[in-house]
C-alpha cells in the first residue's frame, strides 16, 4: 500500500521531464525536502502523462471512487491489473500508463507502532528514497480525471517493513511503460531503495489498507 509521498512543484517536475525527454540524469535538487507539500489520497497532484508524443503535466485526483466501498481507491494490484480478470483497471491499464515523480514515498510497519500525535499508539512510518537522491518514478495508472498508484509484491528493501510496494520504475525502464511491452517489468527485486523512519512529530493520519 502507498498512501502519501512528498510532492514536487511544477518547475521541478518540467525540469524532470526535461531530463526524460532528452534522455539525462535526473537533477539531485531535493534539498528542500521536509518543506515538500505531502501528497494523500483525495489530493489533486500533478502527474507526467504521455501527451502527443511527448510528455507532459496533467492534474489529477488521487484515487478512484466507486459504488461498492467507502472512501477512494488509490493502490493498482499489479497483479489484479495484469491478470485474466482486471475489472475496474482494465481500460486505466489499457490506456492510461502514467508516472508520479516524488522525492520520496511512506510505508507503514507491519509491526511496530510509535506514538503519534494525538498521543495515541500508531503505526510506525517508513520514509523511501532513491539511494542517489534523485527523484523516484512510481507507476501509475488514470482515467476520468483520477489516477491510482500501481503496487506489486515488496523487493529485500521494502520487505522488511511492509507486505506492498509502490512499482517504482528506472529512468530506462520508461518507454517499455508506456509501450505495449510493459507487462515484461514485472520484476521489481533490482530496484534499490533506502528506508528511514519518520520523527513521531511528522506523522500522517493513518491510513486504511486498500486494493
Amino acid at each position: 500500500m502507498c498512501g502519501r509521498f512528498k510532492m514536487l512543484d511544477r518547475d521541478q517536475l518540467q525540469l524532470v521531464i526535461e531530463c526524460l525527454e532528452q534522455d539525462l540524469p535526473l537533477a539531485r535538487d531535493l534539498d528542500q525536502l521536509e518543506d515538500m507539500p505531502m501528497a494523500y489520497p483525495g489530493s489533486v497532484v500533478p502527474v507526467i502523462t504521455p501527451q502527443g508524443g511527448h510528455l507532459g503535466l496533467q492534474d489529477l485526483r488521487w484515487g478512484f471512487e466507486t459504488d461498492w466501498r467507502k472512501g477512494r481507491v488509490f493502490n493498482t494490484r499489479i497483479e489484479t491489473a495484469l491478470g485474466s480478470n482486471p475489472g475496474m483497471w482494465e481500460r486505466p491499464m489499457a490506456q492510461g500508463r502514467c508516472i508520479i515523480a516524488t522525492p520520496a514515498f511512506f510505508e507503514p510497519h507491519r509491526e511496530k507502532t510509535q506514538r503519534g500525535q494525538s498521543g495515541r499508539q500508531v503505526k510506525a512510518q517508513y520514509l523511501f528514497e532513491n539511494p542517489d537522491v534523485t527523484p523516484l518514478l512510481l507507476a501509475a495508472v488514470e482515467a476520468d480525471g483520477c489516477f491510482s498508484i500501481v503496487t506489486t509484491t515488496p523487493n529485500a528493501s521494502v520487505a522488511p517493513i511492509h507486505d506492498r510496494m509502490p512499482f517504482v520504475l528506472t529512468q530506462r525502464e520508461l518507454p517499455l511503460w508506456f509501450g505495449p511491452d510493459y507487462a515484461m517489468l514485472a520484476d521489481r527485486s533490482a530496484i534499490a531503495l533506502t528506508a528511514q523512519p519518520e520523527q513521531p512529530d511528522a506523522l500522517a493520519p493513518e491510513q486504511g489498507s486498500l486494493f
